[in-house]
């Protein structure tokens, strides 16, 4: 469990993973229908450059998966090597009308979710969240 201080730390260091007031709206209608979600982001082509929605523990995550942060109660995964290529930018989840990925859970909805990205800045470089541990998660 994360205790109180590290808590007040991480609440004002820059996160990793955005999501907008759409995605986010879809994410509770998922979660009313589903229960707990997940999303992982593969550096995949075609379906696999779209990020996922499942139930919670229904991917199986990889040992080089990482967890760059929580979104709406939901851990988001990024494949390790996809990693090394974001790592300097700060994603953002957002969601459009039509399907995307039909793996993933927002197609049940026609709703497709995709990543906006930037680059963080030298000083947001400097405050960045940690990644999400094994222990953590």
């Amino acid at each position: 469990m994360i205790s109180y201080f590290k808590y007040l730390n991480l609440k004002n260091m820059t996160k990793r993973i955005l999501v907008t007031e759409k995605a986010a709206e879809v994410i509770k209608k998922l979660q009313t229908e589903y229960g707990p979600l997940m999303f992982h982001q593969s550096g995949g082509c075609c379906e696999g450059s779209y990020p996922h929605c499942f139930e919670k523990g229904g991917f199986l995550i990889g040992s080089n998966d990482v967890c760059i942060g929580e979104i709406e109660g939901c851990k988001f995964y990024m494949a390790g090597d996809q990693f090394e290529y974001w790592k300097h930018t700060q994603l953002t989840l957002d969601a459009m009308e039509g399907r995307a990925a039909s793996f993933s859970l927002e197609s049940t909805l026609d709703v497709g979710f995709f990543i906006d990205s930037r680059l963080f800045t030298d000083n947001e470089l400097k405050d960045l969240e940690p990644l999400i541990t094994e222990e953590e998660v």
